[in-house]
């Protein structure tokens, strides 16, 4: 049976867009990998009959909804390799933004800016691999809510802008 693959990448990121490209070439080299517009995203795809073997947590129904764990042999890619992985989790369901705080005092509201991230996903075994990662990175995060991490510590938030970068 040949399986395919396919990853719908926003219009609004053309960088990502290449680099998921480039991701999927890398892992099939000789299998061709098209990019097709939709509305509003492009969807990159490729077919293989190898696919379950790289993904073999995909299965039928939502992600949050079955058990999504890491084979021992994709745990260790992972462990080698957390900057990227964290990197890639947040370009896909994260963001960077400017945290605004006003504080009402007896003179007068005062406001506070600084940076931080923010990772969504519904899926706790998701949330559980992004978090594990952090801590090997040594990143302090706080769950916000049951969907939500958020990293704000100033050097937290330094120490992921230094391998994250902007989504392009």
């Amino acid at each position: 049976m040949i399986w395919a693959l396919r990853i719908a990448c926003a219009d609004a990121w053309p960088g990502l867009i290449e680099e998921c490209v480039k991701a999927v070439r890398a892992i099939r080299p000789g299998n061709k990998v098209r990019t097709v517009q939709r509305v509003g995203c492009v969807e990159v795809n490729s077919h293989s009959r190898h696919w379950p073997c790289f993904f073999p947590q995909h299965g039928p129904g939502k992600k949050h909804e079955r058990k999504i764990e890491l084979l021992p042999w994709q745990k260790k890619i992972v462990d080698e390799f957390a900057e990227e992985f964290v990197r890639g989790l947040l370009h896909s369901d994260g963001c960077r933004f400017v945290n605004r705080v006003r504080r009402p005092l007896k003179d007068g509201d005062r406001w506070y800016e600084y940076p931080r991230y923010n990772f969504t996903n519904v899926s706790l075994d998701i949330q559980g691999m992004f978090t594990g990662a952090l801590d090997r990175l040594g990143v302090a995060w706080t769950q916000m809510n049951t969907t939500n991490i958020s990293v704000a510590k100033r050097e937290a938030v330094a120490r992921l802008d230094a391998f994250v970068g902007p989504k392009f």
